[in-house]
């Protein structure tokens, strides 16, 4: 999306390595300016749509230890939060090495 402005406004989605995964509704502006602010990053995430289907809704809520607002973000499986999370640790200069950090792969048991 408009990847030609990225010299312009200094995003460099090479240095974007996370797996990014965001529940969201269409019409949240929660849920639009916390993809906003990962757009800007330069980040490429997964968006789930949960408008209306509560099956979604509650394996969000599960993955987010109850928490059933939206929007709800994991970086690289880990839970972070909704968009006021996001953008504090945007503030306290902790999101752009998340973004940066690799997803850990799964290692196999010795003999599995």
């Amino acid at each position: 999306m408009l990847d030609f402005l990225n010299p312009i406004f200094g995003r460099h989605p090479e240095r974007v390595k996370a797996n990014i995964e965001i529940y969201t509704w269409q019409t949240c502006p929660y849920c639009i300016r916390a993809k906003i602010l990962l757009w800007w990053k330069g980040a490429r995430f997964t968006e789930y749509k949960i408008d209306g289907d509560e099956a979604a809704r509650a394996k969000m809520a599960e993955r987010a230890h109850g928490r059933r607002s939206v929007p709800q973000i994991f970086i690289n499986n880990q839970h972070i939060g909704g968009c006021d999370d996001l953008y504090q640790l945007d503030k306290q200069a902790q999101l752009d090495s998340l973004l940066a950090s690799v997803p850990e792969i799964p290692r196999l048991k010795p003999g599995a």
